[in-house]
């Protein structure tokens, strides 16, 4: 079955005994942290039973964190007090992620260059691992909600902006990544074989772009290219992304990847 939406991470990153063991850990700022987590993977207020078993804690503890984050506005009722919210000032957190990451700051202006040279939606990921996390996104006419949002994440063996990070990547790296990854489909065209996926890897790093042909949302055609750090180390890339029913992936591609590629070496040479 498809996926039909995009989430955060789910939870805390599994930690092993031996990190949890470790004399600066802090065990109750990582339960408050799963406390937070909690509400990535719904779209309504969670009562404390629900955070409580969604964040791994008894209820006595997710009471006390849940009321501790409430005080400090990190956590609210819904209006109507059905339940829990994340509350507004997880923002400045957000923000203050923003404007202090280097990548984003002097990625900004090429990425809005770039978005009123192609006149189609233009994000910038951040590479985590078996995802790619948004961390800027300049919408054209077409989006949804959920396409509009920065923080939302897609998987890595699956996205344009993925296969563009994981060329240039050693081959064995990349190959980890997608065997470790949950290849669910999101749509019928989604490949999920790890020698399909590694070969659209292996053409990606010959031609330098990545061209996804709705692996993420059907009628998407996405263009994407590396970003990388002054090691040649990928740490995130530019996505393109247009429709299917205006573009066909040949136009798509001779329109987009050369300005996507000057966009992606000003911004890892800057």
């Amino acid at each position: 079955m498809a996926r039909n939406t995009l989430r955060a991470e789910s939870g805390v990153r599994n930690l092993s005994d031996a990190q949890r063991a470790e004399a600066l850990f802090t065990n109750s700022i990582a339960r408050a942290m799963q406390v937070l987590a909690a509400f990535h993977h719904d779209n309504r207020p969670l009562s404390l039973a629900e955070i409580a078993q969604r964040a791994g804690i008894d209820r006595s503890a997710a009471q006390r964190i849940v009321h501790t984050l409430r005080t400090l506005g990190y956590i609210t009722r819904d209006e109507e007090d059905r339940g829990f919210l994340p509350g507004v000032r997880i923002l400045d957190h957000t923000l203050d992620f923003l404007r202090m990451n280097p990548l984003v700051q002097r990625a900004t202006p090429i990425l809005l260059e770039l978005r009123r040279n192609v006149r189609e939606r233009v994000d910038l990921s951040l590479f985590d691992g078996q995802r790619v996390v948004y961390a800027a996104r300049m919408q054209s006419k077409r989006e949804t909600f959920y396409a509009t949002l920065v923080g939302h994440s897609v998987p890595t063996f699956c996205s344009s902006g993925g296969w563009a990070i994981m060329a240039r990547l050693p081959e064995d790296e990349a190959r980890d990544i997608v065997e470790a990854s949950d290849r669910s489909p999101f749509t019928p065209r989604t490949l999920t074989e790890v020698d399909e996926i590694m070969a659209q890897i292996a053409k990606t790093r010959a031609r330098g772009y990545s061209i996804a042909v709705e692996q993420i949302l059907l009628g998407e055609i996405a263009i994407g290219v590396a970003v990388t750090a002054p090691t040649g180390q990928p740490v995130g890339a530019i996505h393109v992304a247009g429709s299917l029913s205006e573009w066909t992936p040949e136009d798509f591609s001779t329109r987009v990847a050369p300005l996507a590629l000057e966009a992606a070496r000003a911004i890892s040479q800057t």
